[in-house]
């Protein structure tokens, strides 16, 4: 896959009193994934072109991609397709790169969430709601052993800008 068309469109990062190895561990791990990700589990296979796969708590598929980039404690970058018709096709393929770095005492990760055509502010609004509440529960898990319950649904404006083109969501 070509990534150079591939555009950022969400940029988040965030500081964590933990290791890279630490963090990566907890990007990584079905077991670890599914105290801060609100019950949904990671499985993913860290080589070039492995699987990534998120099930949620019940077990069905809700994201499913491929590792694009594999540099571990550093780097993971994936693509990240919502398991809902016809988005990939009408919307494209999202990347996910995650970027650990050292800064200090801490871990700066940042998360950078691109896509290779225009994409309206509505739909992504799910990611930039989304992506503050599940790293910032993972922060909380790493510092406190204690993830944070927030309560969240898609936001109703990416929904409707879903439904306008044609894309089902549950």
């Amino acid at each position: 896959m070509n990534i150079d068309s591939f555009k950022p469109a969400i940029v988040y990062t965030i500081y964590i009193a933990s290791t890279p190895e630490h963090v990566w561990q907890a990007l990584t791990s079905a077991e670890f994934s599914r105290k801060y990700f609100f019950g949904n589990a990671v499985e993913i296979d860290l080589r070039i072109g492995g699987a990534y796969i998120v099930r949620t708590p019940e077990g069905s598929l809700h994201i499913s991609g491929e590792v694009i980039e594999c540099d571990p404690p550093n780097r993971l970058t994936i693509t990240f397709n919502v398991n809902w018709p016809d988005l990939v096709e009408k919307l494209g393929v999202t990347l996910v790169t995650y970027e650990i770095e050292q800064a200090g005492d801490a871990v700066k990760l940042t998360l950078i969430q691109s896509q290779d055509r225009p994409t309206s502010d509505d739909i992504l609004s799910g990611g930039r709601q989304g992506w503050p509440a599940i790293l910032s529960s993972l922060k909380s898990l790493l510092e406190t052993g204690h993830p944070l319950a927030i309560k969240m649904a898609p936001p109703q404006r990416m929904l409707e800008a879903l439904k306008k083109l044609g894309i089902k969501t549950p």
